[in-house]
């Protein structure tokens, strides 16, 4: 058999999957997209940028100070501030790693930073030295590495190598490498750099040109150790290396890279479905691997030649990334336990007060639906991490509306003990009614600019799961709801999107300092 060796595998879904517009993340959706990272055997958790905000300080000192099992990332620019304040997040992590960046390309030296190449590497070293002051394990990148010449980017390597740097991320920040062209930055860094054998190098591709897998798995065979990567392929503008794709292909295609992973791909579907459930971010129907269609056989020639040998057009199993043969697993018989269990196997980790909020919303669906499937249990699991203090609850709602005239609508909300309603007799139709009447009881106005509904599961009597994306004040916020009623799903989506307003989840994606 081959030699085969390890490939890292560091997920940044939290930090440059939540930095795409409207997948925004609270603190205890972050927590459970990381504990289902470690299940999927992640080995680095990039948490956030913790300069960024506070929230994000917040998000990756909970995350390091709860989450066992993988390396706990922060990343800073290479000044004092930003790497202080990393270190400061990361303090109660077990195993921790400050990932430290600095643009290197010429049109980022001319235009952005406005220094010279040897201001950059010296800021480069002094903030690599100051990172390894607080913490061992130091990562440095050189923004825009993929459009670096090739002789500056050999020098700043290994000059963040000399200065303690123990992994090198090499970025393709705006997705315009090609695999020939990247493999040859690589093999480039791996021939030309004396100590480059003291440091593990990584890879960091985006997606622009839809080569950001390609390009990943191009460096692995020139010698990366590390890849970059997001669940289903989240990130800024057209995303990042899919995680799961770049996963299966080193897995399907061992011949040609000889080299593994620590993931657990069973685990692919259950974490792809819940990041997508959390962020409202749709996992197309045809994405490679995690899609719904991703196994289906439709051709009648396909379907003839599975029933022979699934070999004939199947080079990976269902089973082997998660998919089940069948989905239908609780009836309103079904107890706690075996809720707790499907909900675990769907990736989800519950709490006692979370398990009993999710048990009674269960047997209140399984009252309504005969047939519960793994897409209603996740809903109601993702409709109540949605949940947070002192927030509006929808108490009953009541709409009218034709053809001749204003829709009438009137709803009633709670918050604690304060209970309020509202009749209008306005909108362009009854969901716009009853919008308007939330926003006058909540004082809180927001934009709609996109509005999904979609099936939950199957059947007649399946929940409509509706995604709202909405703008307050220049912010993107989103909103989610899930009901057997579209209406209500609607509503409750609406709702969702004015709480996180009301709670400050909201945050402009355009304050953030510029990352890799």
């Amino acid at each position: 058999m081959s030699s085969s060796r390890p490939i890292v595998i560091f997920d940044t879904t939290l930090r440059d999957g939540e930095q795409s517009p409207g997948c925004s993340m609270n603190l205890s959706e972050k927590l459970e997209v990381a504990q289902a990272l470690v299940d999927l055997g992640v080995d680095v958790i990039e948490a956030g940028f913790p300069i960024a905000s506070p929230g994000d300080f917040e998000a990756v000192e909970a995350i390091a100070k709860t989450v066992s099992g993988a390396t706990i990332c922060g990343l800073a620019r290479c000044n004092e501030k930003d790497i202080d304040r990393a270190a400061d997040a990361l303090g109660h992590a077990a195993d921790a790693r400050i990932h430290v960046f600095l643009a290197t390309s010429a049109i980022h030296r001319e235009f952005k930073l406005k220094m010279d190449k040897s201001e950059i590497i010296e800021r480069a070293v002094a903030g690599v030295k100051r990172a390894r002051n607080r913490c061992d394990n130091i990562e440095f990148s050189p923004e825009d590495a993929a459009r670096t010449e090739l002789d500056f980017l050999c020098e700043v390597v290994e000059a963040a190598i000399g200065a303690g740097a123990t992994t090198v991320n090499i970025p393709d920040t705006v997705g315009y490498a090609t695999p020939a062209h990247f493999g040859n930055v690589i093999a480039t860094l791996k021939n030309r750099v004396p100590n480059i054998d003291q440091a593990v190098i990584s890879v960091h591709c985006h997606n622009d040109l839809g080569l950001a897998v390609a390009n990943s798995l191009a460096a692995v065979e020139a010698g990366a150790g590390q890849i970059e990567c997001t669940i289903n392929g989240l990130g800024e503008r057209a995303g990042n290396c899919s995680l799961e794709e770049v996963v299966m292909a080193l897995r399907t295609r061992h011949d040609v890279y000889h080299a593994d992973t620590r993931i657990n791909t069973p685990r692919l579907v259950p974490t792809s479905r819940l990041v997508s459930g959390i962020t409202g971010m749709l996992v197309q129907r045809n994405k490679a691997i995690v899609g719904r269609n991703a196994f289906a056989h439709e051709a009648g020639i396909h379907q003839d030649g599975m029933l022979k040998e699934r070999s004939t057009y199947e080079i990976m199993r269902p089973e082997d990334v998660g998919f089940t043969q069948t989905d239908l697993v609780l009836g309103k018989h079904s107890g706690r336990a075996a809720l707790a269990d499907r909900a675990k196997a769907l990736g989800f980790h519950l709490s006692g007060e979370q398990l009993d909020n999710v048990f009674n919303a269960f047997k209140k669906l399984a009252d309504k639906k005969k047939e519960v499937y793994d897409g209603d249990i996740a809903a109601l699991i993702e409709q109540g991490a949605a949940v947070v203090a002192d927030q509006w609850q929808l108490q009953s709602y009541e709409v009218q509306a034709s053809t001749d005239g204003a829709p009438r609508a009137t709803i009633t909300l709670s918050r604690g003990s304060e209970e309020k309603s509202a009749t209008v007799n306005e909108g362009d139709g009854p969901l716009d009614a009853l919008f308007h009447a939330i926003e006058e009881i909540t004082g809180v106005a927001i934009i709609v600019r996109d509005f999904r509904v979609q099936s939950a599961t199957r059947g007649k009597d399946a929940q409509g799961e509706s995604v709202i994306e909405a703008e307050y004040n220049g912010q993107l916020v989103r909103g989610r709801g899930v009901s057997t009623d579209t209406v209500e799903a609607a509503v409750r989506a609406f709702l969702n999107a004015v709480n996180r307003v009301a709670v400050g989840q909201a945050r402009d994606p355009k304050t953030r300092p510029e990352a890799v």
